[in-house]
C-alpha cells in the first residue's frame, strides 16, 4: 500500500505544471501565513461533461414579454409564445357628473403599446411578426404552485385581433403600437358603456387574457417588452367632436405579473442534441463532438462532473485543496454578433439526478461565478469562463461517502431569456477545459 501511495504521489508531481509553487510563503489563509509548506498544482484532474434539459423552468413573474422565433444554426427552432390577462383601471367611461353624458360618447380604435425592456436575441435587422390571439381558457396555472413554466400552454382562438411587421429596434426609448380589431374594441367599448362590464370580475369572465404568436416564417429574433409599461389601450370620444384633443382613453394593463408568461420551446430535430434525454439524465460530450450546451428559457444546461477527485487526498498523509481554478472556453465560431457571449456563467451544485441543491459557495458563503474574460488574442485563446472552485472540491475529496455531486452551469436570466452557449470539453481541439488544483502538504 505504501509504495502505492509513492507511487500516486511521484504521478501527480511529474504531471501537474509546477511544484513548490511560491516556494515556502502561499497564502492560503492565517492558519498558513509564513509556514514553508510544500504545494502541488496538478492540471491532470479528470473533468467529464454532459449536457442536461431541466423539466421545466418558472416564466411567470419574471417582468418581461418575450415574443419572437427563429432558426438556431446550432439548437434548432426557437420560439416563444407570450400569455397575459389584463384589468383596467377603471371600467366606466368619463363622465362630469351627468347620468346622460355617456350615450354621445363614440368607440375610435384599440391598439396595444408594447415598450422594449432592451432585451433581444438574434438577427433584429430582419422584420419580425407576430399576431394577437384572444385566449379561451383563463390564466390559471393547473398546479397548487401559482406559477407558468417555459412549457405551459393555454388555449386560444383562431382570429386574429391585431398583427405587425417591423424591423425591431429594442435597445431604443421606444414601443411599437399594433392597432388592433375595431369589432373587438367596439364590443368592449359597447359592454362598458352599457354597463355590462363594470368590474374586474365580469371583464375577465368576457375577456380571459391574451397571447402574442410569433410568425412561423417571417421572424428571426426573439425581442423582450416591459410587462409594467404595456398595455391595451382603449380610445373614445364624445359624438362629432370639434378635435382630436378631445379623445379619451381607457387603458388595460397587466396589473397581475403572476398572470404573465412565457412559454419558450426548442425544437432540436436535425441537431447534434436532438437526442437529449429526460431531465434525470445526460448526454455526454462524447456524443456531442466534444461540446457542453446551454440555453436559457429552454432548460438547456451543461454539467461538469469530477470523478477521480478523490484520489487527491493520497497525495500526502496531511494536505488541503486551498485553491482551485476552472476555465471553460466557448467553441470557436458558435457566437457572434447576432448570438454573443453571456458575461457571466451561473453556477450550481447538483446531485446525480441534476437535482439543484444550492449555488456554488466559496468558503465564505458567497455565491460563485464564472466570469467571461473578453480579452482576445489572434486565436481567440483567451476567451473564456473562469470558475473558482477551491472549496467545492475539497468537499469532495473529503466526502465519506460515494456520493458525487456536479457543477451545473446555467447562463443568468434563464427564465426570461433565450441566450445560449457551447463549450469545449476536456478533448475539444481548439477550446479545452483548464484546470488546476492547487493542494499544500503540512
Amino acid at each position: 500500500m505504501g509504495k502505492f501511495l509513492l507511487m500516486l504521489f511521484f504521478a501527480f508531481t511529474i504531471f501537474s505544471c509546477g511544484t513548490d509553487t511560491d516556494a515556502g510563503e502561499f497564502v492560503v489563509g492565517s492558519d498558513y501565513l509564513a509556514l514553508n509548506n510544500k504545494v502541488v498544482m496538478v492540471d491532470t484532474v479528470t473533468v467529464e461533461m454532459s449536457t442536461i434539459n431541466f423539466d421545466s423552468l418558472v416564466t411567470s413573474s419574471q417582468s418581461r414579454i418575450l415574443v419572437g422565433n427563429y432558426d438556431d444554426p446550432i439548437f434548432g427552432k426557437i420560439k416563444s409564445n407570450s400569455y397575459f390577462q389584463i384589468s383596467g383601471s377603471s371600467y366606466s367611461l368619463s363622465n362630469s357628473g351627468s347620468d346622460t353624458e355617456a350615450v354621445n360618447f363614440v368607440f375610435d380604435s384599440i391598439s396595444m403599446i408594447l415598450k422594449y425592456d432592451n432585451y433581444y436575441y438574434g438577427d433584429t435587422t430582419q422584420v419580425q411578426k407576430f399576431d394577437i390571439h384572444r385566449l379561451t381558457q383563463k390564466v390559471k396555472p393547473n398546479v397548487d404552485d401559482k406559477s407558468f413554466y417555459n412549457n405551459s400552454t393555454l388555449t386560444y382562438s383562431d382570429e386574429v385581433l391585431g398583427t405587425i411587421s417591423y424591423k425591431p429596434r429594442p435597445t431604443e426609448k421606444d414601443s411599437i403600437n399594433i392597432r388592433m380589431s375595431d369589432a373587438f374594441g367596439q364590443d368592449i367599448f359597447q359592454k362598458i358603456k352599457k354597463r355590462e362590464i363594470t368590474g374586474f370580475d365580469n371583464f375577465t369572465e368576457y375577456l380571459k387574457g391574451l397571447v402574442l404568436v410569433p410568425s412561423g416564417t417571417n421572424s428571426s429574433s426573439a425581442i423582450g417588452f416591459n410587462v409594467s409599461t404595456s398595455k391595451v389601450r382603449l380610445y373614445y370620444s364624445k359624438y362629432q367632436a370639434d378635435n382630436d384633443d378631445d379623445s379619451l382613453i381607457l387603458d388595460f394593463t397587466i396589473a397581475d405579473a403572476s398572470k404573465q408568461f412565457n412559454s419558450v420551446s426548442l425544437d432540436k430535430t436535425g441537431t447534434i442534441i436532438q437526442n437529449l434525454p429526460i431531465s434525470t439524465q445526460r448526454l455526454s460530450s462524447s456524443q456531442t463532438n466534444k461540446q457542453g450546451f446551454i440555453q436559457s428559457g429552454t432548460g438547456v444546461a451543461c454539467r461538469i462532473d469530477f470523478p477521480n477527485i478523490k484520489q487527491l487526498k493520497y497525495i500526502s498523509a496531511n494536505g488541503a485543496i486551498v485553491d482551485a481554478q476552472l476555465f471553460l472556453k466557448p467553441v470557436n465560431n458558435s457566437y457572434s454578433d447576432k448570438y454573443p457571449l453571456s458575461d457571466s456563467l451561473k453556477v450550481y451544485v447538483g446531485d446525480n439526478l441534476n437535482r439543484i441543491s444550492s449555488p456554488l459557495l466559496n468558503a465564505a458563503g458567497n455565491s460563485v461565478y464564472g466570469i467571461l474574460n473578453k480579452k482576445s488574442d489572434e486565436f481567440n485563446e483567451n476567451i473564456g469562463y473562469t470558475i473558482p472552485l477551491g472549496n467545492f472540491l475539497q468537499k469532495e475529496m473529503l466526502k465519506a461517502s460515494d456520493s458525487r455531486s456536479a457543477l451545473i452551469l446555467t447562463l443568468p436570466g434563464i427564465s426570461k431569456s433565450v441566450d445560449r452557449l457551447v463549450l469545449g470539453d476536456q478533448k475539444h481541439s481548439q477550446n479545452k477545459i483548464q484546470i488546476k488544483v492547487y493542494y499544500i502538504s503540512y
